[in-house]
């Protein structure tokens, strides 16, 4: 169960639709899918729409999210021909598996998860509660990933806490009813693993932000994009130095320009004698990296057909991965068959 039938490694990783994706999306994950991951193993790529019901939403608004998201991957490069795009809610083995591994996890396990207690704390000071499914998610994120046997999740940092979660459960259920699922690790790119807002650069930039002016979308248009990098906070002093702890703003610019033009973010501090000519740099390098995927994802939004025929067949092909091994794991519980 270490690789597939043809000797490569498997990989799973996805993106949830609970908004529009960003830069942080692209160069945290999606660009690595699609130069690296792609060629070299079996990757499944998935919409993880299930995932986007944790929160208050929109069911026609998550359905268009959830089309976009797809149409973008493939806009970015991810071609069906060489590795698996799919919808989560379109495979039920998520599903299936998911409630196997609340049967294997704790409840403190679920209660310890960073993103939950973040989440509920700041419901409960406005006097509400989050949904149950925020608590128990990370048991559908393990099915996700140990449905397919993959060995990799490409993740930000964000997510590593989730891996190690998924990682315990697939331990402890092969150890309580026999070897099942394989073990993954997480892989995380070398650089602009985790982009930040350029308006609070201590923070992740996120696509679900109520404050958008620090968020660059990847449909931005070009005019937005530099409008956006030429207004990102920088801090004190006038130098240019790549420092992530004590010059957030400066550092994040510096990162997003080393992971646009594949340099090196302490290298190019030395470049800049001013925060204007770095952020004009920066804004060109970020509009000229994103100009063809704006470009192919305004072809394929133009024929939502042709996308959907893509996540009907990569469903299929998903299901067939996962089936066999959901369906052993019901068996090792003791479910009838």
């Amino acid at each position: 169960m270490a690789t597939t039938a043809a000797g490569r490694t498997r990989i799973f990783s996805g993106v949830q639709p609970t908004g529009h994706l960003t830069l942080g999306n692209y160069l945290g994950a999606m660009r690595r899918w699609v130069e690296v991951d792609q060629h070299r193993a079996d990757a499944l790529f998935c919409v993880v729409d299930l995932h986007a019901l944790t929160v208050e939403h929109d069911p026609a608004r998550l359905r268009r999210l959830s089309r976009q998201a797809a149409t973008l991957l493939l806009a970015a490069g991810l071609d069906p021909e060489l590795c698996t795009v799919f919808a989560q809610s379109q495979v039920d083995e998520h599903v299936r598996l998911s409630y196997l591994m609340e049967c294997t996890a704790s409840d403190g396990e679920m209660r310890r998860m960073i993103q939950y207690k973040e989440k509920a704390a700041r419901e409960q000071a406005r006097g509400g509660s989050v949904r149950l499914s925020l608590l128990t998610y990370p048991a559908l994120m393990a099915a996700d990933i140990l449905a397919y046997g993959a060995q990799e999740v490409p993740v930000g940092e964000d997510q590593a806490q989730h891996v190690e979660l998924t990682r315990d459960l697939a331990v402890r259920f092969n150890q309580r009813y026999g070897p099942t699922f394989v073990v993954p690790r997480a892989t995380h790119p070398a650089v602009a693993a985790r982009v930040m807002d350029l308006q609070e650069p201590t923070s992740k930039m996120g696509k679900s932000h109520a404050r958008t002016a620090g968020v660059v979308y990847l449909l931005d248009e070009p005019e937005v994009v530099r409008k956006k990098v030429m207004r990102a906070v920088t801090d004190g002093g006038s130098d240019v130095v790549h420092d992530r702890a004590e010059r957030p703003g400066v550092a994040n610019l510096l990162d997003v320009l080393a992971a646009c033009t594949d340099g090196d973010p302490e290298r190019l501090a030395g470049e800049y004698s001013s925060y204007g000519a770095l952020k004009k740099d920066t804004a060109e390098a970020v509009v000229e990296m994103l100009r063809p995927v704006r470009s192919r994802h305004a072809e394929l939004a133009a024929d939502p057909s042709a996308v959907d025929a893509v996540l009907r067949a990569g469903a299929e092909r998903a299901r067939a991965v996962a089936r066999p091994r959901v369906d052993a794991a019901y068996r090792a519980m003791g479910l009838l068959a």
